[in-house]
């Protein structure tokens, strides 16, 4: 049964999934809680590793096991506990859940075209003959920014460069007309006037009503795009909030460092990798410029709300410098600093 509307159409609670490696146990997921509403998109921002793809393939099990395991936590889709056992999982992947993944050619079978395709995944979730799903499919091909789309549908997808295979990946996930669509850097390979294009179909989408689970490094479509963010490092979330809220304030040492490695929104470089995080505490704590005693020790610290205590606008930092007995400030005055380097704004 359906759940109330009233309700989220995702809600994601203490999530932890765990990948099991020669080189030991990493907890990829580690605690992630969140919602997405119908109608909103929702952005999963951190940098590669941070545990975003596997927490996106870990709601609907897609997630390879082994070597990765889903140890705990609930995801209730539509009021359907999606680990309960006896959920049949896959009649929801695609027809009600679409999902883009990241890299696009291994997505798509190279011995069939990508008509083909998208007829399957169009006919296999709703009762339509073939030659309406392949009208529809020519259509999706088009509103996607495939050009000559009638004669494109018969392609192999090795005819397609890689953005074209991107949008070909989107064009799929959309056919059966899902709820919610979770989108792994669905704009990454596509020039500047497909992504404005991709970007006015999610929001004629998002305007219908479908939810959106969006994985992106590109701060300008987060902008475009997103109702909240999520701010991942380390296989937890350390900052949520309106996206407006977190352009503005980044109240988290790792936003900080993260947004401070765009120029505008611009990305400079992938930020260094490390071998290990901290096994407690604050994942970020040994990258901290403002680390002390306290963030070691525990779990990651909890959620303090940012800015004073009748905000209600949920922008919340996992840091221990906006609870009792610290001074926000000192984390604060570097957020501005690094949001007025970014827009090149000052203080007057």
């Amino acid at each position: 049964m359906s759940g109330d509307h009233s309700d989220p159409l995702l809600a994601v609670e203490d999530l932890r999934t765990l990948i099991r490696a020669d080189r030991g146990t990493v907890r990829a997921v580690d605690g992630v809680s969140f919602a997405v509403d119908r109608g909103e998109a929702v952005c999963l921002v951190g940098e590669s590793g941070s545990g975003k793809s596997v927490t996106c393939e870990s709601l609907t099990g897609i997630v390879p096991q082994p070597p990765a395991e889903i140890v705990g936590g609930s995801v209730t889709f539509d009021g359907i506990d999606l680990r309960a056992a006896d959920t049949d999982r896959s009649a929801i992947r695609g027809a009600r859940i679409g999902h883009v993944f990241q890299n696009p050619q291994h997505a798509l079978d190279p011995v069939y075209s990508v008509g083909d395709q998208l007829v399957e995944a169009i006919t296999i979730h709703r009762e339509v003959d073939e030659a309406t799903a392949r009208e529809r499919a020519i259509d999706l091909l088009g509103r996607v920014g495939i050009p000559r789309a009638a004669q494109r549908v018969d392609d192999y997808p090795h005819e397609f460069s890689g953005g074209m295979a991107q949008r070909v990946a989107v064009a799929i996930a959309l056919a059966a007309e899902p709820d919610l669509l979770i989108a792994d850097e669905p704009t990454t390979a596509v020039d500047v006037t497909v992504q404005a294009r991709l970007i006015d179909l999610l929001r004629g989408l998002l305007d219908d009503g479908m939810g959106l689970l969006l994985i992106t490094h590109d701060l300008r479509v987060v902008a475009a795009l997103a109702d909240r963010v999520l701010v991942m490092f380390g296989g937890t979330i350390v900052e949520r909030g309106p996206v407006e809220a977190v352009f503005d304030r980044p109240a988290h040492p790792y936003t900080q460092a993260l947004f401070d490695s765009y120029d505008g929104t611009t990305r400079l470089a992938e930020r260094p990798s490390r071998d290990e995080l901290p096994a407690d505490g604050c994942r970020f704590r040994a990258e901290c410029p403002h680390a002390v005693e306290s963030c070691a020790g525990g779990e990651q610290p909890g959620f303090h709300t940012v800015g004073d205590g009748a905000s209600t606008d949920g922008h919340a930092a996992s840091c221990v410098y906006y609870g009792d007995g610290y001074d926000a400030e000192v984390i604060q005055s570097a957020g501005r600093a690094v949001q007025q380097s970014a827009t090149g704004d000052d203080d007057d």
